[in-house]
């Protein structure tokens, strides 16, 4: 990345690369720097600090994932749109670890509060609304779906399904199915 394009969007998305590449932990100032090909002080004049780095990586990590479920659930409802937003999830945690890695980290207020957080939420709650939950219940239902959904990418990501059989892909499509039933009978 050439010095004169560096903006705030251009160095979250060096940052969020370059957490793909070497890890979420492994995004620092001067890694970030030395991954654009700038002096550390470079950077300083479009980013606070390493924090609003990260805080930058967690949103624009929830903007892509926004994309993907909106993509994943178009036109589908139920048990298809359940699938298709346990796929956005697991897709992206595949394709971007650094990135899935940001949104398991505690969001700040601005991050909460951005508009990619709400698309996220807005999805979400499409898919979810579809079973006739209150909006009390809906809450409980997304934070139900969202436990699933990370607790089983994140036993797959560490390898814990690696040492048994039937295909962990089985696995997946009963979890799924396990939810749909769960929230098809909610109380």
């Amino acid at each position: 990345m050439a010095r004169a394009n560096l903006t705030r969007t251009s160095i979250v998305a060096a940052a969020a690369d370059l957490g793909d590449r070497d890890g979420f932990d492994a995004i620092s100032v001067s890694a970030l720097a030395r991954h654009v090909g700038v002096q550390p002080a470079s950077l300083y004049s479009h980013v606070r600090d390493r924090a609003a780095v990260l805080d930058g990586v967690h949103e624009l990590a929830l903007a892509e994932l926004a994309d993907r479920i909106a993509e994943e659930t178009a036109g589908r409802s139920g048990r298809d749109a359940l699938a298709g937003l346990a796929a956005a999830h697991r897709d992206y945690a595949r394709e971007h670890p650094g990135r899935w890695t940001a949104l398991q980290r505690p969001a700040a207020s601005e991050t909460v509060a951005s508009d990619a957080a709400r698309r996220l939420v807005s999805f979400t709650w499409a898919v979810l609304r579809a079973y006739v939950l209150t909006d009390e219940e809906l809450v409980h239902a997304t934070r139900f779906v969202g436990a699933a959904i990370n607790g089983f990418l994140t036993l797959e990501r560490s390898s814990a399904f690696d040492h048994r059989h039937p295909d962990v892909e089985l696995s997946w499509r009963r979890t799924i199915d396990a939810l749909h039933r769960a929230l098809t009978s909610w109380p």
